[in-house]
């Protein structure tokens, strides 16, 4: 019998366990909380709790993991969400802890470590441009030499990351279905068309409109490398003169880029511009930014995951933000590798 009180099935990997990081309890709590209806729906057992753990911080910046219970021989996984606006810890603070965590679970002799990590730090850092590290490369050595034996994270920046681990599998879910399904329930939006922000982004956008059978239009953006978060200059490849604009993006950092796409797109003649995104980091002014966007009615509406979790009172202050919880696939996806069923078919 499991430490969670679970019997091992056939065909199952080790008794499920779930922990978090002290960023990634509020998401872990959502995962398990979808997990047990989705058991519920089957009926199946569906009494799955987080792991207690303590979490501890020393007075010169130091963090220990402490794991109170037994989980040998389990299949583990451990919840951090490295960018947490909730709170004062920085993303090397939240990385640091998460990487004591894995080796808490490596020492307390686990049979299968997963991390799961909605957001990959250092995910932009993955090629080199001039003197500079590879450091999202130096991230997935981390997880490794941790003790991590999988990861599972969102719409990772860039896709090479996966070839940066020699000993983990890395798992690379996706927010577009989740995304598309929440805004064809609540916006009826005739006449749309899908532009993807910048070249990098065509991919993710011939999804969209292939999935909403819709037309594609794309922003081509010069971006000056010499500076952080700058463009130089844009131009549409496409026609949105009279159309609504749905932006998909993977991650929304600063704003800047994905509202001046959006002044482009109304200065080409588009009416309401909707943006959808996996990861709405909002740093720095960002909010203050939209807020502006919105009331200067450049922007409709932005549609972002809980993989940042900004809550119900930032969703209530800003009312150009919609929040969608991905917990759910997340949790799916948990079960899924537990009992060696196929992943892929939940991303198509």
């Amino acid at each position: 019998m499991s430490s969670n009180g679970l019997y091992k099935r056939k065909g199952e990997r080790g008794a499920l366990s779930i922990m978090a990081c002290a960023s990634g309890k509020p998401f872990a709590e959502r995962i398990i909380a979808s997990l047990n209806q989705q058991l519920r729906d089957m009926n199946e057992p569906d009494n799955f709790r987080l792991i207690h753990t303590e979490e501890v911080n020393f007075a010169n910046g130091e963090i220990k993991t402490v794991i109170t219970e037994n989980i040998r021989g389990d299949d583990h996984y451990i919840v951090q969400c490295f960018d947490d606006p909730s709170s004062d810890r920085s993303i090397n603070d939240n990385l640091m802890a998460l990487l004591t965590a894995i080796n808490a679970a490596y020492q307390s002799d686990a049979d299968s470590i997963t991390a799961v990590i909605p957001q990959y730090a250092y995910s932009r850092q993955e090629r080199k441009k001039t003197r500079e590290g590879i450091t999202a490369k130096q991230i997935a050595q981390f997880l490794e030499i941790s003790g991590a034996n999988r990861v599972i994270t969102l719409d990772v920046h860039a896709e090479a990351i996966m070839g940066f681990f020699t000993q983990a599998t890395m798992e690379d879910l996706h927010a577009s279905h989740t995304l598309i399904d929440y805004f064809q329930k609540n916006y009826k939006v005739d006449n749309l068309i899908i532009t993807a922000p910048d070249v990098g982004g065509a991919e993710k956008a011939r999804f969209y409109s292939k999935a909403m059978q819709t037309d594609l239009a794309i922003v081509d953006k010069a971006r000056d490398y010499s500076k952080a978060s700058v463009v130089e200059s844009m131009r549409l490849v496409g026609n949105v003169e009279g159309k609504n604009v749905l932006l998909p993006d993977d991650m929304v950092s600063t704003g800047g880029t994905i509202v001046n796409a959006a002044k482009l797109l109304k200065d080409k003649g588009a009416n309401k511009i909707y943006i959808t995104c996996s990861l709405p980091f909002f740093n720095g002014y960002a909010a203050e930014l939209f807020t502006k966007a919105y009331e200067e009615q450049i922007i409709e509406r932005i549609i972002g995951t809980d993989a940042v979790f900004h809550g119900p009172e930032f969703v209530k202050k800003h009312p150009w933000y919609d929040e969608v919880s991905i917990a759910p696939l997340f949790g799916k996806v948990i079960h899924h590798i537990n009992t060696k069923k196929s992943v892929s078919e939940l991303l198509r």
